[in-house]
C-alpha cells in the first residue's frame, strides 16, 4: 500500500461586507446587467479595513484545527498560497505560525495565483513523500480587493476576498476511513505553466514598483489583465489539463461525480465544461456569490459543495484552475 496525501477539515472564511454589482455601478461605468451577462457574478466579499490576508487565513485555520481536534503545536508545516500577502516579508505563513502559537515549524508562502490550491496539493504530496509523519496546515488566503483599481471596470467587477484552510497528512490508499465525511485523498495532481505569457495577468506592489515615500502609486501597483487573451488561454489550458490527468489515470469524465473548476467567471466555466462534455448539473459553481477569490476559489467551492450535499463520501471530484504566471493545473480528489 502506498502513502498518499489526505485533506481533512476543509474550512473557509469570507468577510462580512458584501459588494453588489449595484455598489460597483456607483464607483465605475458599469451595471448589474453588464456584469452578470459577461461574468455571472452578482456580488463578492470585501475584507474590512482592519483585516489583511493573514487575518482571513487565521480564521479559516483556527476552524480547521478545531475540526481536527488539533493544537497548532502538533503541526510540522504551515504553508500559505497567496498572491496578495500582507507584506513581501514576513510571509503570511510565518504570521499565522506566530498568531497560532505553533512553535518551531517549517512555514512559507508560495504564489501560483489562481492555481495556488492545485499547486499546493502537489507540494503537500512532495512533503509527505519525504516526511510521511508531517502534519501540514495548508491555507489559501487572498485580499484581492486591496489590489484593484476601482475605476477599471474590466477587472474590479471580477474579484473578491476570502480564505480557506485544511489539514494535510498521510493516508494509506485502500483505507476506507480516509474517504469518510469531508476528508479526501489526492489521487493525482498535474501542474503546468507558461512564463512566456507572464504579462497577461499581473499584480504589482513588488520591487519593480519603484516609489519614494509619500509618492502616489501608479497603475502598475494594481491588478491588470488582458481579458480576451486570458479567456482563450484559460479555456484551452484547463480543458487540456483535465483531459491529460484523466487519461493518465485511465479515466473519462463519466468517472467523475462532480467537476469543480476555478471560479473565474461563468463564461470560462461553461466553455471548459462544454469542451470536456460534462453536463451542467455535474459542474459546481458559486461565482455568482463570491466572484474570483484566486487561490481560495476551489477550496471555498468545495466547502460549499460539501455543505450542500453536492459532494458525498465516495465521490471522485475533478478540480482545475488557471492563473497569472501563466499557471494552470488539475487534480483528482476522492472523498
Amino acid at each position: 500500500m502506498s502513502i498518499v496525501c489526505r485533506l481533512a477539515a476543509l474550512c473557509a472564511y469570507t468577510p462580512e461586507t458584501v459588494v453588489s454589482n449595484d455598489d460597483l455601478a456607483r464607483l465605475t461605468d458599469t451595471s448589474d446587467a453588464w456584469i452578470v451577462s459577461r461574468t455571472g457574478i452578482r456580488e463578492r466579499r470585501k475584507l474590512a479595513d482592519s483585516q489583511n490576508a493573514s487575518d482571513m487565513g487565521l480564521i479559516a485555520a483556527e476552524h480547521a484545527l478545531e475540526r481536527m481536534g488539533m493544537e497548532a503545536r502538533q503541526l510540522s508545516h504551515i504553508i500559505a498560497a497567496t498572491c496578495t500577502p500582507d507584506a513581501l516579508s514576513p510571509s503570511v505563513a510565518c504570521l499565522l505560525a506566530g498568531r497560532l502559537n505553533a512553535g518551531p515549524v517549517m512555514a512559507f508562502d508560495f504564489s501560483a495565483a489562481c492555481t495556488g490550491f492545485v499547486y499546493g496539493l502537489s507540494l503537500m504530496r512532495g512533503i509527505l513523500a519525504d516526511n510521511p509523519e508531517a502534519k501540514i496546515l495548508f491555507v489559501c488566503a487572498e485580499a484581492l480587493t486591496r489590489r484593484l483599481n476601482w475605476a477599471d471596470r474590466s477587472t474590479c467587477v471580477l474579484f473578491g476576498d476570502g480564505a480557506a484552510a485544511c489539514i494535510c497528512s498521510k493516508a494509506v490508499l485502500g483505507d476506507d476511513r480516509d474517504g469518510a465525511g469531508d476528508a479526501a485523498v489526492v489521487e493525482d495532481v498535474l501542474c503546468l505553466s507558461d512564463g512566456a505569457l507572464n504579462g497577461l495577468i499581473t499584480v504589482g506592489g513588488g520591487t519593480a514598483c519603484r516609489y519614494n515615500s509619500g509618492q502616489p502609486v501608479g497603475s502598475d501597483f494594481f491588478l491588470q489583465m488582458n481579458g480576451r487573451e486570458t479567456y482563450k488561454h484559460a479555456v484551452r489550458r484547463m480543458a487540456e489539463v483535465c483531459e491529460d490527468i484523466l487519461a493518465r489515470n485511465g479515466l473519462g469524465m463519466g468517472d467523475v461525480d462532480i467537476f469543480v473548476p476555478h471560479q473565474a467567471n461563468i463564461r470560462i466555466i461553461e466553455a471548459v465544461g462544454e469542451r470536456l462534455g460534462v453536463e451542467a448539473d455535474r459542474v459546481f459553481t458559486n461565482v455568482a456569490e463570491f466572484g474570483n477569490t484566486s487561490s481560495a476559489s476551489i477550496p471555498l467551492a468545495l466547502v460549499q459543495a460539501l455543505k450542500q450535499g453536492r459532494v458525498r463520501a465516495g465521490d471522485r471530484v475533478l478540480v482545475t484552475a488557471f492563473g497569472a504566471g501563466l499557471t494552470w493545473g488539475a487534480a483528482l480528489l476522492r472523498f
